[in-house]
């Protein structure tokens, strides 16, 4: 029989994703039920198969990797490329490593990132917007998503980014519903705001020089509303596990997670780098945590000192 470690901390950001899975459904329809169900079929039996050699329980944790992966995609993605990301995911990020709590990288970011590199070319064309149950909500199938139109330098209309009327992922839809998660996240204390606004401040303060300075694609505002830039960072940087774990280092890993998605997308070939970012943050995670630490033991040397 299937059980379940209980985990209240993942409750509550599952909680913060209904929003946003009823606003999909409105949007996509069937497709978005059809993509869950590969995904949450697919990653729960991974990691049932991991834990039951140990006689361990299916996290929690498994059910918001498996939430926040089937947001990260299209909703015109193949169901076949669903279920071989979300498998890599729950099995190469987190089941090797042992299971929850020793996973390095973000699991669904660990599976996204897979899928964009080995399926890059069937995605792109997977990138088609979709009304009520599959209606078109404007002719804009197969039209440039936001950060397509920025890359060439043309501007977004803001409106469009912050209601989700327009061309990409499932879980870039409406921004407002992202932003209202994250003060949900933040004041349950599920989520690190030190991180949202250490990341959000350095992809804009990078987004404005860049853009006073000739870089034309480097629009401050739509930059930061565009893509998944918001959503990963509210959902993923903030992963307990695979974040840093002093207060003092969210600032510098939300600040580096910010500052390369901005790089990667202005001068990379790859316009979104949200996904890079991640796991680049998660790299350095524990080296950050160990950086504050020195820092701090000279300060307590010196206090110990002057008494």
């Amino acid at each position: 029989m299937l059980k379940f470690l209980k985990q209240p901390m993942m409750r509550r950001v599952l909680y913060s994703l209904i929003p946003l899975y009823l606003y999909g459904l409105w949007m996509y329809g069937y497709k978005l039920l059809l993509i869950a169900a590969v995904t949450f079929v697919c990653g729960i039996g991974t990691e049932w198969l991991f834990e039951r050699k140990k006689s361990g329980k299916v996290s929690e944790a498994v059910l918001v990797t498996c939430a926040l992966y089937a947001l990260a995609f299209p909703p015109k993605t193949p169901l076949w490329i669903i279920a071989v990301g979300i498998i890599f995911a729950v099995s190469l990020g987190k089941g090797v490593y042992g299971g929850f709590g020793r996973n390095i990288f973000n699991p669904a970011i660990t599976g996204r990132t897979f899928v964009y590199i080995s399926f890059a070319v069937v995605l792109l064309v997977s990138y088609t917007s979709f009304g009520a149950f599959g209606a078109n909500v404007a002719d804009v199938v197969a039209s440039a998503t936001p950060l397509g139109l920025m890359r060439v330098g043309q501007k977004v209309e803001i409106g469009s980014l912050l209601f989700g009327l327009h061309s990409g992922a499932i879980g870039e839809g409406m921004v407002l519903l992202v932003a209202a998660a994250a003060i949900y996240l933040i004041a349950t204390k599920t989520a690190s705001w030190r991180i949202i606004l250490s990341s959000v401040a350095a992809a804009a303060a990078l987004n404005a020089a860049l853009y006073f300075g000739g870089v034309s694609k480097a629009l401050p505002m739509e930059s930061l509303l565009a893509g998944s830039f918001l959503f990963v960072t509210v959902f993923m940087a903030t992963d307990p596990v695979s974040a840093p774990k002093r207060p003092a280092s969210h600032y510098v890993y939300g600040a580096l997670i910010g500052a390369t998605v901005v790089i990667i997308r202005t001068f990379s070939a790859f316009p979104e780098g949200t996904s890079f970012a991640i796991l680049f943050g998660n790299t350095f995670a524990t080296l950050i945590d160990m950086g504050v630490d020195g820092m701090k033991k000279p300060a307590a040397s010196a206090k110990g000192g002057a008494k």
